[in-house]
């Protein structure tokens, strides 16, 4: 059994709410085990067998038919998260938010040169490390800021979510339990 945390995009924000326990629920009768979640923002612990390729397609059909809405998954293993948080090319700063995206395959270049063409705050910065997007932003101007505004964009909804640094430690903390 490997250890897995589902990333779900658009939960509890703009309409799309839902229970983390019906959301754990949901995950346990798709046929995954031992089932938790981390905050509210839709990240979803499990262990399975199976590879994150087919957990993304049954777990993408299980929650679109459970909750009548178009789901879209991000998932990685346990050491893939590992290697994320270990490989943040920004250390924590006062003051400041770090954030890490996940995507489908190249939608990383997308966001950077999204932020390339974006006005930016004093201090906003963004890299690409192993295909994975940090940016770090002063707290208070993530929706302000040009490059936020630009990740509601619905062209983009179904290729990439974000997570605040914090709820990375978070999950690996969960799993380390």
């Amino acid at each position: 059994m490997n250890n897995f945390c589902a990333f779900l995009r658009g939960v509890n924000v703009k309409g799309t709410n839902m229970k983390m326990a019906d959301v754990c629920k949901v995950f346990s009768e798709a046929g995954v085990q031992n089932v938790s979640s981390v905050l509210a923002s839709g990240n979803i612990l499990f262990q399975s067998d199976k590879d994150s390729i087919e957990l993304k397609k049954i777990l993408e059909k299980a929650m679109s038919g459970h909750f009548n809405y178009e789901a879209f998954l991000f998932i990685k293993d346990e050491d893939e998260i590992n290697d994320i948080l270990k490989n943040a090319p920004f250390p924590p700063i006062e003051n400041f938010h770090s954030y890490i995206f996940l995507g489908s395959e190249k939608v990383e270049e997308t966001l950077l040169e999204e932020l390339d063409k974006s006005s930016k705050a004093k201090g906003e910065k963004a890299k690409i490390v192993n295909n994975i997007f940090y940016w770090q932003i002063p707290k208070g101007q993530t929706l302000l800021s040009d490059f936020g505004k630009v990740l509601g964009k619905k062209s983009l909804k179904d290729k990439m979510t974000s997570r605040n640094a914090n709820t990375f430690e978070k999950i690996i903390n969960k799993f380390n339990k």
